[in-house]
């Protein structure tokens, strides 16, 4: 270890050497080290003049220069004129170099009496310089020095390097970490520069690890072993640890005991200053010294106790100590573990008692009366009924002895309303349209009744808690029913009203019902209603309003034509009449009673309009008609009125019609038609009868007095002419009649 201070001082010491010539330039260690055996590697770099390549380079051995022969002299360990060729594998000193920059070079196997001076003769083409590096070569291997941070803390990272001025990439070693002679776990690296090797050594540092020795060590492979080391004492800096030491050591005393406690620093750095108590990790106000005394233990002195101390880095507490005071239990209490508690269901009871050791017997009481067959901390009431209610209260016991009855609990059974009932408050019977009350009632409750609930449809209200008031009963109404609520709802059997009410929904059906009814089909109507209250009731047939008579049923056993027509019943009770729709009866029949009626009469005057109308009575009605003449003779019009515009006096007779539908045929008797002449025709007609009257009555008188000059002649004629006189006479006779035929 006492050679370490030289080696220490060149490293100190080594600096970059450079040429002071201001044409030549060198970079590289002032002293290289080395031990014995080992190989040596000198990284140099330099520049020449004019940037000149390099020619020549000889390396000496304590070269002296000459001032005599201007040259130098000495061992020469290497020389060469070709620079650039690759170094021989032969030779122990090679030059590394080239013509530019690089001058380094290497020793294999190195010897103690290589140290000295090494001279490096370089010469380029105009210009030399001798340029002088020191090797210092040892016997032993050199050893590595352990650089540390400026303060180790516990806890925090911390690098230890160990480095060592040496260098040679041939050699082969390795760096190896202990901490007090065991392997040290943390990461390590190694790194190699130009001058020197080193290792780092990264961890985190215990307090365990204060005053404990690290020891960085150089290992050959080439030799395997173990070629220097150096170890160092770390001084890590922690808060101090702290240990509790407890009598009786078990920490577990009954009370009215003492007991003692002692705090001891396990190891500060720095050193420690004041010891405190901690209990529950509350400072206690007792005197600042390393043993707490507690005498006479109490109770409430159980829990975790605990030390602290303190140094510049801070404060550092121990583990904690639980101190346990073991006493008898004390007055019990009782905790119902569900609440509320309901007639039914399931309730726990739990005794409740600070005891050290905890009981491990108890006996409980209802109304202070001992309940038998528990002996355990929880009361368990399967099914809870009204009996279960009272006070309850335990007796809890530990190894220590017998503790105390506390107060009790109340166990408060609470329960829906009970025998709820619906009462009506009218007399009987209810009509429909009455006003109705019904009250709700029930015999008990816990808690109380707060509201009323009812099952009642249509219009009512609730004119008090418990009173329903329906306005108008409904004829439907059949129940109502109320429930009583406090937390639950009970409700209670529905309760009839038994409303009386007229008939309902009457109406009148067919019984055997026809697509259609034909005169002569049987009929038989039925009066029909859906309900009624009280169910004893009449029955009313109406024919278009007209009363027909009593009964269910109303029968046609050949229906007619005249039956047709609006029929309507009514149903009636106790409480009112009520009445059906009309129902038509429809009867179907072939047509009947035709007849011919005239417009305007049964005369018209010639020119005027006249209408024949074919009436009948038929259902369904006539589809089909026809016309016939005083002749029977078919006119050929299918319409119901034959129209005659103008008429005239040709037609003058007697009509018929027939009619037909799908149900048969029916004729009409005649009816006759008279067409008489208008004015204009009657003048027209007696002027002609006037003038042939007047040309008469001029022919008669010319024929007077014709018939007289005749008479005359004929006197004076004779006898012989009375022949031929008498046919004359027969001609006039003949001409006198043949204008009255034509008449």
């Amino acid at each position: 270890m006492h050679l370490l201070g030289p080696w220490l001082l060149l490293l100190v010491s080594e600096c970059l050497a450079f040429s002071d010539s201001h044409k030549w330039s060198f970079y590289h260690p002032h002293t290289v080290y080395a031990w014995e055996g080992a190989c040596v590697w000198i990284s140099c770099k330099y520049t020449t003049p004019k940037s000149e390549d390099l020619e020549n380079v000889t390396v000496y051995h304590n070269a002296e220069y000459s001032s005599v022969t201007k040259s130098y002299s000495g061992t020469i360990l290497y020389r060469t004129t070709k620079i650039g060729e690759p170094p021989s594998q032969q030779e122990r000193v090679r030059f590394l170099g080239g013509t530019k920059n690089n001058c380094s070079l290497s020793i294999s196997r190195a010897h103690v009496n290589d140290s000295g001076r090494l001279g490096l003769r370089m010469m380029s083409k105009t210009d030399r310089w001798m340029e002088e590096i020191h090797l210092n070569v040892s016997e032993r291997p050199l050893v590595p020095r352990i650089r540390l941070p400026p303060e180790i803390r516990e806890s925090q990272e911390a690098t230890l390097t160990c480095w060592l001025n040496f260098t040679c990439f041939g050699y082969r070693t390795q760096w190896q970490w202990s901490l007090e002679e065991e392997p040290a776990d943390p990461s390590t690296s190694t790194t190699a520069t130009t001058d020197l090797i080193q290792s780092e050594l990264k961890f985190q540092p215990q307090w365990r690890h204060h005053g404990k020795n690290v020891t960085c060590q150089l290992w050959s492979d080439r030799e395997q072993r173990v070629l220097s080391e150096e170890t160092v004492r770390l001084d890590v800096k922690h808060r101090p640890k702290l240990q509790i030491t407890v009598s009786p050591r078990e920490a577990t005393v009954k009370e009215g005991d003492s007991v003692s406690m002692t705090c001891k620093v396990v190891s500060s750095n720095p050193e420690h200053r004041t010891v405190s108590w901690l209990k529950d990790g509350a400072p206690l106000s007792v005197q600042e010294t390393p043993t707490l005394t507690l005498h006479p233990v109490a109770r409430n002195m159980s829990g975790q106790y605990s030390c602290q101390a303190s140094n510049n880095l801070g404060t550092s507490e121990s583990g904690k100590v639980a101190l346990e005071v073991q006493y008898a239990p004390e007055p019990s209490t009782v905790q119902i573990l569900q609440l509320p508690v309901i007639e039914g269901k399931t309730v726990e009871l739990m005794c409740t008692s600070r005891a050290n050791p905890p009981p491990t017997n108890y006996t409980w009481y209802h109304d202070g009366k001992d309940v038998p067959g528990n002996t355990e901390k929880t009361l368990w009431i399967p099914e809870v009924l009204l009996s279960h209610a009272g006070t309850y209260s335990c007796l809890a016991e530990n190894a220590l002895g017998l503790g105390q009855i506390g107060p009790g609990a109340e166990l408060d059974v609470q329960y829906a309303p009970k025998n709820v009932t619906a009462v009506i408050q009218n007399p009987t019977p209810i009509r429909e349209g009455d006003r109705v009350t019904v009250s709700c009632n029930y015999n008990s409750s816990n808690p109380r009744v707060t509201r009323y609930q009812w099952s009642h449809r249509g219009s009512w209200g609730q004119q008090s808690p418990g009173l329903l008031v329906i306005q108008k009963v409904a004829w439907d109404d059949k129940t109502v029913t109320c429930a009583a609520c406090n937390s639950w709802c009970s409700w209670a059997p529905p309760v009839n009203l038994n409303v009386h009410y007229a008939p309902r929904d009457v109406r009148v059906l067919q019984t055997n019902p026809r697509p259609e009814i034909h005169s002569g089909h049987p009929v038989v109507l039925q009066c029909d209603f859906s309900s009624s209250r009280p169910g004893e009731v009449r029955f009313i047939w109406k024919k278009n309003g007209s009363f027909l008579g009593e009964g269910r049923e109303l029968s046609f056993n050949s229906v007619s034509p005249e039956d047709a027509g609006n029929y309507s019943c009514s149903v009636s009770n106790s409480i009112g009449q009520t009445a059906s729709e009309a129902w038509g009866l429809q009867v179907l029949y072939a047509p009947r009673r035709l007849r011919v009626s005239m417009a305007p009469g049964d005369s018209v005057m010639e020119g005027e309009k006249a209408a024949l109308t074919c009436e009948s009575d038929a259902n369904p009605p006539v589809s089909q008609y026809s016309w016939f003449d005083w002749n029977n003779q078919n006119l050929r019009h299918a319409g119901r009125t034959l129209r005659l515009d103008p008429a005239k006096v040709e037609h003058s007779g007697a009509y018929w019609c027939r009619g037909a539908s799908r149900l048969g045929v029916g004729e009409s008797p005649p009816s006759t038609l008279t067409v008489y002449y208008s004015p204009e025709t009657i003048g027209r007609r007696a002027a002609v009868v006037l003038g042939l009257c007047l040309a008469l009555l001029i022919l008669v008188i010319f024929g007077v007095k014709f018939w007289r000059n005749w008479k005359r002649s004929q006197s004076q004629q004779g006898l012989q002419e009375n022949s031929s006189g008498q046919s004359r006479c027969g001609e006039l006779r003949d001409a006198g009649a043949s204008p009255r035929r034509q008449r």
